[in-house]
């Protein structure tokens, strides 16, 4: 689905990590562009030569080992590109963990713009910080560690404010979880009911990961 955004202005630079200021500023700089709209669940189609935006939602990115299994590789936030211009990785795709809107550019496009080139190169050196987070979590041997620090680096991206805490703004399966911090299913599930148990967090009536005010002592790995 397309969304209709139309003429080139020059780009500020919001912080990014307010969503509305950043989508905002992005559909204004490139008014009557078209917004690509995906569901949650459905697979991203990336291209050679193109580089996706987001502007709403989150984006799990994957490659394929070589055994078969689906290896995650980052997120994409709001403000963030991804494509294959961004990688080395082959297979290399793309699934919409919620409903997203995505902006699309071309290289030339990149090229011609010193503005956009600049923020493309602030929201990459925001997904390498993201990646080494990711991987130290990875390191620590118990779970529960590894699925606070993953909650605490969600809290951080796309955290709202709730009523006794902060909500995950996307509602992810233990599935989703599980394949962030190399654990599985049982185990995660296991984790967030010893995490529920501490008070750590609860999960909202529309089945939403709130952490709670106690999580913020929790020191997240950057």
């Amino acid at each position: 689905m397309e969304l209709s955004v139309s003429s080139e202005a020059s780009i500020p630079l919001p912080n990014p990590h307010n969503l509305f200021d950043w989508r905002r500023s992005l559909e204004e700089s490139y008014f009557g562009r078209s917004l690509h709209a995906f569901n949650a669940g459905q697979n991203i189609p990336i291209y050679n030569h193109e580089v996706w935006m987001v502007c709403r939602g989150m984006v799990q990115l994957s490659t394929i080992h070589s055994s078969g299994d689906e290896i995650l590789t980052g997120f994409a936030f709001p403000g963030m590109p991804f494509g294959i211009p961004l990688t080395n990785l082959d297979p290399y795709q793309a699934n919409a963990l919620s409903d997203v809107d995505l902006m699309r550019f071309t290289l030339v496009e990149l090229e011609r713009s010193p503005e956009l080139s600049q923020r493309l190169l602030n929201q990459v050196n925001r997904r390498l910080q993201q990646a080494e987070s990711l991987i130290a979590l990875i390191s620590l041997k118990r779970v529960e560690d590894r699925l606070r620090q993953l909650l605490m680096l969600l809290k951080r991206e796309i955290g709202q404010p709730a009523e006794g805490g902060t909500r995950i703004g996307v509602r992810l399966t233990h599935q989703h979880l599980a394949n962030a911090i190399s654990s599985t299913r049982v185990t995660v599930t296991r984790a967030l009911g010893q995490l529920q148990e501490e008070g750590w967090l609860f999960i909202d009536r529309n089945r939403n990961i709130v952490i709670t005010d106690k999580g913020t002592d929790t020191q997240v790995i950057s």
